[in-house]
């Protein structure tokens, strides 16, 4: 049985649908219409990249703590 792994996904939305991307695994990204879309193809993406890697090449990979947060920043 494979061992489940948390990865870390970026999504983002512009007029032309939603962009994802996981920063710890270098290439690996996709897009689609709508935020479902995007997160099926962003999980099928993942696990065909994690399939190519070996165990210890997983762990290595997916190790870094990628923390994200918001700031309000002033514009003059």
């Amino acid at each position: 049985m494979s061992k489940p792994y948390k990865v870390n996904v970026i999504i983002e939305k512009d007029e032309n649908g939603y962009y994802a991307y996981c920063p710890e695994l270098e290439g690996c990204q996709t897009q689609g219409d709508s935020l479902e879309e995007v997160l099926a193809n962003i999980k099928e993406a993942i696990e065909l990249y994690l399939e190519t890697l070996t165990e210890e090449e997983i762990r290595t990979y997916l190790s870094k703590e990628i923390l994200t947060t918001s700031l309000e920043v002033k514009v003059d």
